[in-house]
């Protein structure tokens, strides 16, 4: 997509987020990496509401081009760009479930759920829990970037990662497949957050399958 194209899937894309409840009032942020830059909406924007010319475009350093001011959590969004090569978007939501998890249910204290289903191992893989720090706080960039190089090393790809009593932060190669990632996530806490008593984590077998026929990175 050219320029004026990711502006208005940005849009599209958060006006989906918010209309389907992923998003309230002014929480969550999205952005998209562009070949001088990125795009980001604007900080305290609703994701309803956006307006193409008001997205801001940053340079590769991080300094504001044009339109509002950046989300506060431009930092982080370039970290991520920084650690994976292929992210070409980033989507931060406050979403209920995934929110709920992390307060009450996470499976283990740096990792947000377990295996439960096939489609949530093959379209989201591992989300390490991130410890709490204040939004927009300058030091989660590095702990998530951490994370993506650990679980790298370890020959697994990630494409989220949870901030605790915040919300997850999922990206990829378009904001249309960040989102479906990101439904994918959200239904998968929604489960975990309702099953009781609590389900088995899919066998090591069970994996194995879904990473000799579709590739799964778990």
């Amino acid at each position: 997509m050219n320029e004026a194209e990711l502006r208005s899937e940005i849009c599209r894309i958060g006006k989906s987020l918010f209309d389907r409840g992923y998003v309230h009032a002014t929480a969550g942020n999205i952005s998209a990496r562009l070949a001088d830059g990125f795009l980001i909406t604007p900080t305290d924007a609703c994701l309803g509401f956006l307006e193409p010319e008001a997205l801001a475009k940053v340079a590769l350093d991080g300094t504001q081009l044009s339109g509002q001011r950046a989300s506060k959590t431009l930092v982080l969004h370039r970290s991520i760009y920084a650690a994976d090569a292929e992210a070409m978007s980033v989507i931060h939501t406050h979403s209920t479930h995934l929110v709920g998890t992390s307060l009450t249910s996470a499976w283990t204290s740096d990792e947000l759920l377990p295996p439960i289903t096939p489609y949530f191992v093959m379209k989201v893989g591992h989300v390490p829990l991130i410890p709490y720090h204040r939004p927009g706080d300058p030091a989660v960039g590095e702990l998530v970037v951490q994370a993506i190089a650990r679980h790298g090393a370890a020959g697994r790809r990630i494409r989220a990662v949870m901030l605790d009593r915040l919300g997850p932060n999922v990206w990829h190669s378009s904001p249309a497949a960040a989102m479906a990632t990101l439904e994918e996530l959200e239904e998968t806490a929604r489960l975990w957050l309702q099953a009781s008593p609590k389900p088995a984590p899919l066998s090591e077998d069970a994996i194995d399958e879904l990473r000799e026929h579709f590739g799964a990175s778990w």
